[in-house]
């Protein structure tokens, strides 16, 4: 089933977040920029979990999240630790939203306007994985480049 595979994508993606996190070998470095680095790991970081709680959590978990997306481009200074328990946390809601998702679930259509027209649930969820991969691979260069 469908669901199955995107939990483990999710989980696993944001497992490879975490493990990028704590490659950092300078935690202030999570949340530099330079030159055309226009966002840091820690800000990339903040928007992953951000769009993934309104998106899912929110939406379909029918949690309380509340986005304030601004924030997540302008927060600096949260701990590495703080960002890395975001994460699981956002496994956790993920993993619970998303379990009992039946096919049909996923066929109907997503319950809010994200692009310009509406769409399926599941084709939203695709494409959030790879929105999560998209940034998984900023953060994975901006350590290598920033950290170094």
């Amino acid at each position: 089933m469908l669901t199955t595979t995107l939990i483990s994508l999710f989980e696993r993606d944001l497992n490879r977040v975490i493990h990028e996190l704590n490659q950092y070998q300078t935690e202030m470095n999570i949340w530099r920029i330079e030159k055309n680095i226009s966002n840091s790991a820690g800000n990339l970081t903040l928007h992953l979990i951000g769009n993934l709680s309104t998106y899912i959590g929110k939406e379909i978990g029918k949690t309380d999240y509340i986005r304030n997306r601004p924030l997540e481009f302008s927060e600096t200074n949260v701990s590495r630790d703080e960002l890395i328990d975001k994460l699981n946390q956002t496994i956790i809601v993920i993993k619970n939203a998303l379990t009992h998702m039946t096919d049909g679930d996923l066929s109907k259509e997503y319950p809010v306007l994200v692009f310009s027209e509406m769409t399926s649930t599941d084709y939203l969820l695709v494409h959030l994985t790879t929105h999560l991969a998209y940034h998984l691979g900023q953060i994975n260069y901006h350590r290598r480049l920033i950290d170094n």
